[in-house]
């Protein structure tokens, strides 16, 4: 009965405010037909209700809102009105200003996509690609070229005999 009585103690003020499921209503009806304790706690929670909303009735019952009304519409009625361009200005202010708030993550966020763009790119190597280069030597028995890839991960090797040079034909 204890566990029941902490669910639905939690549901009390949201029952005495009728702001329940119909679900939680039928539990909080059904517990209190049998729990005079919680019928007590819903009392007490009506008693300070009832004591928190009766200030608040007589203040706004003495309360004279149209007299109140009318001073603040002579009050308005007082003023000269702007000239348009000091309207606009005081608007154009004010606009941007809020808008300030929503810059400055904008320009932030754009800042980061920017830099995740051209940073890449900045940092790659920038110095010229190595020239592929060929060399040549010349011996008494073999000729020798040598040929390296751009990258130096491919070097060629090749051997001529010297006795398949060409002969003049006579």
């Amino acid at each position: 009965m204890k566990d029941r009585c902490s669910v639905v103690s939690a549901l009390l003020e949201r029952y005495h405010d009728q702001d329940v499921t119909e679900e939680e209503r039928r539990l909080v009806e059904d517990h209190l037909s049998q729990c005079p304790s919680c019928r007590d706690l819903l009392s007490t929670t009506a008693q300070i209700g009832t004591l928190i909303k009766l200030p608040i009735q007589e203040a706004s019952e003495r309360a004279d809102f149209d007299r109140t009304w009318m001073m603040i519409r002579r009050e308005i009625e007082k003023r000269e009105p702007l000239p348009w361009w000091e309207s606009l200005g005081g608007w154009l202010k004010a606009s941007l200003f809020s808008w300030k708030r929503a810059w400055v993550p904008a320009m932030a966020a754009a800042l980061i996509v920017v830099g995740l763009i051209v940073g890449p790119i900045l940092l790659e190597d920038q110095s010229p690609l190595k020239i592929s280069s060929v060399e040549y030597v010349e011996s008494a028995d073999y000729n020798v070229m040598i040929y390296e890839g751009e990258k130096g991960n491919v070097t060629i090797i090749w051997l001529f005999d010297r006795s398949d040079e060409e002969v003049p034909a006579s």
